[in-house]
């Protein structure tokens, strides 16, 4: 196998072909904090592209939550277990990545999910575990917890899907880095189904092929965001460009949340694929699960979020997030109003960085009435 740089997990690890970056990446910040699991995105991206034969049971977006939400059934739980010790020394992944630790005569470690693992996409849906007792307060990691992870195709640098593949069907576009499957080559062996650790690949029975997220390239080739981004009610999600860390550029809101302020993490860098879909990690859960999931910095990501209230740079930028269809490519702030552009220059949004905040009185005077339920 060839050696490739993989700088999520800050070493070289080896992968099915050599290391060939498209021109540009495109990438994704989700901000899981503001996730309400409404399932928007999910509906968005099903009527568009998945309501076909055949496809009645493929999510390419989903949200599940965490830690006991999973399509399919323990999808990560089961490669995580196939694993072992995933070890990290400081920001080091020195453990086996998921191609390192193939057995013999397969090209990458995985397994292939059985018709009963995609029966439940709800399960854990809200749940989660223990008792608040009454009388206790509230604090911060909770003492029960869960969140909403949504996830699509990571449209990874070094895509396990496409080295897996024996008919050589999947590819990586040079112009914009989608992982895409070539439908009149794949012969459907499944072998992609069973390498995705993120089990973002699935097989269509009646068709006969493998299909997976296709990143809605026919918008990014537009410059309009994808459907499930549009349609985002809480406005968690931020699409656009990325860039390797040692030509990160402040103006692009991507490399500015990625390398510069380090606060949105990748979802199990170690598997080692470099997934370009980025998670501003949730606030209130216990720090080694989150670290198992989204690496070594994430304490750190957690504090720079925490404080972003003193960041104005920082805060300006959260502030974009779901403001426009387009893709914001570049960004500044200025004064009280951050500014999203075009590749070019061209403004594109413009929104205040504080919305006004109007507090009225719990009691009216004037009807004699209280304007909450606990008065």
């Amino acid at each position: 196998m060839a050696r490739v740089n993989n700088w999520q997990i800050q070493r070289e690890m080896a992968y099915w072909y050599p290391e060939k970056r498209p021109r540009r990446q495109f990438a994704a910040v989700f901000d899981i904090n503001k996730c309400i699991g409404c399932q928007t995105c999910t509906l968005a991206c099903k009527t568009t592209w998945t309501s076909g034969k055949g496809q009645e049971y493929m999510l390419w977006n989903n949200v599940e939550s965490k830690p006991y939400g999973f399509y399919p059934l323990a999808w990560d739980l089961k490669l995580l277990q196939m694993m072992g010790t995933q070890r990290w020394v400081g920001n080091r992944y020195v453990g086996q990545t998921i191609f390192e630790a193939a057995p013999t005569a397969t090209r990458v470690m995985g397994w292939q999910p059985q018709e009963r693992d995609y029966a439940y996409p709800n399960v854990g849906e809200d749940d989660c575990a223990g008792m608040v007792d009454r009388g206790l307060g509230l604090h911060v990691p909770h003492m029960a917890w869960f969140f909403y992870l949504a996830r699509i195709c990571n449209h990874c640098t070094f895509p396990a899907c496409l080295a897996a593949c024996p008919r050589g069907s999947i590819y990586k576009r040079q112009e914009d880095g989608i992982v895409l499957i070539d439908q009149s080559r794949c012969h459907g062996y499944q072998e992609c189904v069973r390498a995705c650790p993120y089990k973002k690949t699935f097989f269509n029975p009646l068709g006969g092929t493998s299909e997976k997220c296709i990143g809605c390239y026919p918008k990014l080739e537009q410059g309009l965001q994808p459907q499930c981004f549009l349609n985002c009610i809480g406005k968690i999600r931020l699409a656009g460009w990325i860039n390797p860390p040692s030509q990160a550029d402040h103006e692009n809101p991507i490399d500015f949340l990625v390398h510069i302020k380090k606060v949105a993490k990748p979802l199990f860098p170690q598997f080692g694929l470099e997934p370009n879909v980025y998670y501003i990690p949730p606030v209130h859960v216990p720090i080694n699960f989150l670290r198992q999931m989204f690496g070594p910095g994430v304490e750190d990501a957690l504090k720079t979020y925490a404080q972003a209230h003193e960041d104005p740079d920082l805060q300006a930028l959260l502030c974009l997030l779901g403001c426009t269809e387009r893709i914001v490519a570049r960004w500044r702030r200025r004064g009280k109003t951050v500014v999203g552009a075009s590749e070019q220059g061209q403004e594109i949004v413009r929104v205040p960085i504080k919305e006004p905040v109007y507090i009225r009185p719990a009691f009216d005077e004037k009807y004699g009435i209280a304007r909450v339920n606990c008065p």
